[in-house]
């Protein structure tokens, strides 16, 4: 079997009477006669038949197409692609955690339950908080369980607040989280710089804001500097700070949130501290909050004994309730506990420091290449713009991406912030070279060098160059056609 062939549909390359495997002939048992009749079909159900061999060439093949953190650079900003370490992955599928089942008593899962509440208050340490959640299983989760925190926090007090403020440069999660919560989302002006316009911030924060949301630093990379005067007017106004923690890669063990104002911010477990992310998950997106919003965290919470024995409390009249069955991700959570325990506080402060070292280098090396709007203070991250490729050449930021992939490269993240045209956003993480950073550089170099159209018909040497996007989701077609 070839790999054109082994790259098909499983329907198309099984062949009648292909078993991986015959209990019964091997066995001299019958084990349909062992299994009560009510459940067995009346025929066998239409699914391919293949051997093994078969199987485990046909996804081989097919994981080779794909890209992967594992064997190419991911400089997706925001998004925030990390390398995972694989000794965690070997931790979290020890047996003393992946054979345990959710139902069991707590009297037989302590270590599990003491590791997750160990978790929390690492999460809160970090944060500058004083209680943590860990049951949102998405960052976007984070910030709707948030919100419904806060909301029920303003019910409690007899206070009417319906608004929440958001920077334009936020991610579009914000509004929609906001909504969710039954809140109306504001939209607060940026600066020339990307900052919060303190005029629009101003005039627009009344009695009616329930909460700011803001991510810092943003998703131009940069740190907020008036966040302290930010946090003390939304306070001055009885309403609470929200820090959306998507890029707390950044600030790890260096600043705080709690300390900088935020009364809840929400972690991504993948983007801060590891886990494995694409293809919609899994996530995990825990939460930390002050102490006055403790009581309405979702439920349940997880308690320490003076004994040392850890329990369940689901006595907790003022939650929110569950937003996620038990406790959310586990095998994110455990993934992030390990990263947390091998490096220490120093530890994840170096991790920031060598991420921002990272993107200033990789900021460095583009500079002379493409257009970098905004300040050059940045820390993780950073926004070039094809603005300029495209009024000259008519070469768009999804060229440029597109193009990187026949170079080996994954493309930055496209299109985003919105405040930037043709924008694509730019975050190395700390575990990446210098020599990959410089190979990167050069093909970009390359590519921009490049007759344009050479850049709108790319990518060039992978089994699909440019679908119809809207077409691709809406009719997909599954089945391989080699050349």
């Amino acid at each position: 079997m070839d790999k054109n062939q082994s790259a098909g549909l499983l329907f198309e390359i099984g062949q009648p009477g292909r078993r991986c495997h015959a209990i019964a002939e091997a066995s001299g048992v019958d084990a349909a006669a062992m299994i009560p009749g009510r459940f067995l079909a009346e025929s066998p159900p239409p699914l391919p038949e293949l051997s093994e061999l078969d199987i485990v060439r046909h996804f081989t093949n097919l994981s080779t197409l794909n890209m992967a953190i594992d064997c190419n650079f991911y400089p997706l900003g925001s998004c925030t692609m990390k390398y995972n370490p694989k000794r965690h992955e070997r931790l979290v599928g020890s047996h003393r955690f992946a054979e345990q089942h959710p139902l069991q008593p707590d009297s037989t899962c302590q270590g599990t339950l003491g590791v997750l509440h160990e978790m929390e208050r690492m999460l809160a340490e970090i944060a500058g908080l004083d209680a943590c959640s860990l049951q949102p299983s998405a960052g976007a989760q984070g910030e709707l369980t948030s919100l419904l925190v806060a909301a029920a926090w303003f019910r409690h007090r007899g206070v009417a607040r319906s608004k929440v403020l958001i920077p334009d440069s936020a991610h579009g999660t914000n509004p929609a989280s906001a909504a969710l919560a039954g809140f109306q989302a504001v939209g607060v002006k940026s600066t020339a710089e990307g900052l919060v316009d303190m005029e629009d911030f101003a005039a627009k924060l009344d009695d009616d804001v329930a909460v700011f949301m803001i991510t810092n630093p943003n998703t131009l990379g940069l740190f907020e500097p008036n966040i302290r005067r930010i946090a003390d007017m939304v306070h001055a106004r009885g309403g609470l700070v929200y820090l959306d923690g998507a890029n707390m890669n950044a600030i790890l063990g260096i600043a705080r949130p709690g300390d900088f104002g935020a009364d809840m911010m929400h972690f991504n477990v993948h983007k801060t501290f590891t886990g494995p992310h694409g293809a919609g998950g899994p996530g995990s997106g825990p939460i930390a909050v002050r102490a006055m919003l403790e009581p309405f965290l979702p439920m349940p919470r997880i308690l320490a004994g003076s004994d040392g024995t850890f329990g369940l409390d689901e006595n907790r009249p003022l939650s929110i309730g569950r937003v996620r069955s038990f406790h959310g991700n586990i095998g994110v959570i455990l993934r992030g506990y390990f990263y947390i325990r091998t490096l220490g506080a120093e530890g994840l402060a170096n991790v920031s420091r060598h991420a921002v070292l990272n993107a200033r280098y990789l900021r460095s090396l583009l500079a002379g290449l493409i257009e970098i709007p905004g300040p050059d203070n940045g820390l993780h991250e950073f926004v070039a713009s094809a603005r300029n490729l495209r009024r000259e050449k008519r070469v768009s930021a999804m060229d440029i991406a597109k193009r990187l992939l026949d170079h080996g490269f994954h493309s930055p993240t496209i299109y985003f912030p919105l405040v930037v045209p043709e924008a694509l956003m730019m975050e190395p993480t700390e575990t990446e070279s210098p020599e990959t950073l410089e190979a990167f550089a050069k093909a970009l170099g390359t590519i921009l060098a490049e007759d344009p159209e050479i850049l709108r018909q790319a990518p060039h040497s992978l089994p699909i160059s440019r679908p119809d996007e809207v077409k691709a989701t809406k009719e997909p077609v599954l089945r391989w056609k080699a050349d």
